[in-house]
């Protein structure tokens, strides 16, 4: 039996970013905001500071208490303002020269830029730029906003960003760190999330409010879709530039990405996660004696499962939090117990059960066919499978690491093949619908706002350049180096 480690089996995000204006205590503060953010990326992780005359960087790979926890290197990262990166990569090479922030020296002066999200004109752009003499350092995405910025014909450095801001396509949030400002950027449909804190007076900027709760900042607002937040010593600006558009978040923060403690759309993720399981519920009731979730994920889905039909709740599945994406087996002898690494069976809530398997997604079906015949292992009379999302049928091309159509196993078997597959005695979807509910809609309707959804619909906000120009393979091998 092949080994596959049950991470790999989900969906990731691709990075954090975290940004402070005029705190004395910046670089350390970014840290922490890092590590609360730490679950947007665990490959490698960056700071950038300045001091009133110079810019300072430190980044590494691996985790941020790897690197960041020690005095001396936070007193390398001098001043008062700082900007940070958290980075997950996918199929390209872990390397140091991609860990962001990335710094470029401009005519205008230093210009350190952190990026969640993917542009999905990345190739195209990167093509035109080579051709006309640019000369790039990394594979990254983000140094084509460097290379177009540096480019740009723009006297001042927010016109010359909002120049090279009309020439991308895609999911964006950027944090900025010029000799005079920080700056933040979301996308013109507000795909990628950003939010705006207040630490004693110092402006904050992070992808999710959990960075602020753990520094002590006052959350004050989401960042809206296509405005640019400017931070100086005269105060804060907010411009839009862009053609004014329906914000379309992207759904999958809700379900999946962000803590289950931060603040989105007026209410936190964990009430969002436990909406879906009491649709779920409401939905397709199944006469069990369990509700089982596949932790840690599927934990608020199924407390809202349970609730709702009254069903009793127990931590079935014991999960092991210490083993990491690179763990190396020492035998094939041993590869059989490969999902018990991370998960295993609490026999004692299992034995001679009737179980509701509840999870917040299904991408590949391999960790899932694992864990049911682990439980099934354990003694369990029958395991339902209920997922709390619509099934993903699509690829994402803006920041999340999904696999192609072959492997996405929603898209090429119904239902009943995957329960089939996957060993269940059931499986249930939360439909499209009931999933808007869960996020307080009556329904989807294209009238009003609503999310990113193309992962079950198909229905991608954006134009998808490289894909559309045949540059696919490049988009996800040069340039796989996400943000």
């Amino acid at each position: 039996m092949e080994y596959i480690n049950t991470s790999e089996d989900k969906l990731h995000e691709e990075c954090g970013v975290f940004g402070i204006f005029g705190s004395p205590d910046a670089s350390a503060l970014t840290a922490l905001g890092l590590h609360a953010l730490q679950h947007r990326g665990q490959e490698g992780a960056g700071i950038v500071s300045f001091d009133g005359e110079k810019f300072h960087g430190v980044r590494r790979p691996g985790l941020v208490g790897d690197h960041f926890n020690k005095q001396e290197v936070i007193n390398r990262l001098q001043g008062s303002n700082a900007i940070g990166h958290v980075r997950y990569s996918t199929t390209g090479d872990s390397i140091l020269k991609n860990i962001q922030p990335l710094y470029a020296d401009l005519m205008s002066g230093g210009f350190a830029c952190a990026h969640n999200g993917n542009l999905t004109n990345a190739s195209a752009l990167r093509e035109n730029l080579v051709s006309r003499g640019s000369i790039f350092q990394s594979t990254s995405d983000t140094e084509t906003i460097l290379q177009l910025v540096a480019q740009s014909e723009r006297k001042q450095i927010v016109d010359k960003l909002i120049d090279a801001l009309f020439q991308i396509h895609g999911a964006y949030s950027l944090v900025i760190l010029t000799n005079k400002k920080l700056i933040g950027v979301r996308d013109p449909y507000g795909i990628r999330p950003l939010v705006l804190g207040d630490l004693n007076g110092a402006p904050v900027l992070a992808s999710e409010s959990c960075a602020l709760d753990i520094i002590g900042a006052k959350f004050v607002r989401e960042i809206e879709n296509g405005e640019i937040i400017i931070i100086s010593e005269k105060g804060m600006e907010s411009i839009r530039p862009f053609p004014k558009v329906a914000e379309r978040p992207c759904i999958f923060e809700r379900i999946y990405f962000s803590r289950p403690d931060s603040m989105l759309g007026g209410n936190t993720v964990y009430t969002y996660r436990k909406n879906l399981g009491i649709e779920l519920a409401k939905e397709h009731y199944v006469d069990a004696d369990t509700v089982v979730p596949v932790p840690d994920s599927g934990v608020p889905a199924a407390l809202g499962y349970a609730q709702q039909s009254n069903t009793p709740f127990e931590l079935g599945i014991i999960r092991n939090h210490y083993v990491g994406r690179t763990f190396i087996e020492p035998s094939q002898s041993i590869r059989q117990f490969g999902v018990k690494l991370k998960h295993n069976a609490n026999v004692s809530y299992i034995k001679n059960k009737k179980i509701i398997l509840i999870d917040d997604s299904i991408v590949r079906g391999t960790t899932a066919k694992k864990i049911i015949k682990m439980i099934y292992d354990a003694g369990a009379k029958e395991v339902h499978l209920g997922i709390a999302c619509p099934p993903i049928k699509h690829p994402d091309f803006y920041g999340i690491d999904t696999p192609d159509y072959n492997e996405l196993i929603a898209s090429k078997n119904s239902i009943e093949e995957i329960s089939k597959t996957i060993g269940s005695k059931s499986l249930f979807f939360l439909s499209l619908e009931g999933t808007y509910r869960a996020m307080g809609y009556e329904n989807r309707n294209p009238d009003q706002p609503q999310f990113t959804d193309h992962c079950f619909t198909g229905e991608y906000p954006t134009s998808l350049i490289d894909r559309e120009k045949g540059n696919i393979s490049k988009q996800f091998s040069l340039l796989t180096e996400k943000n």
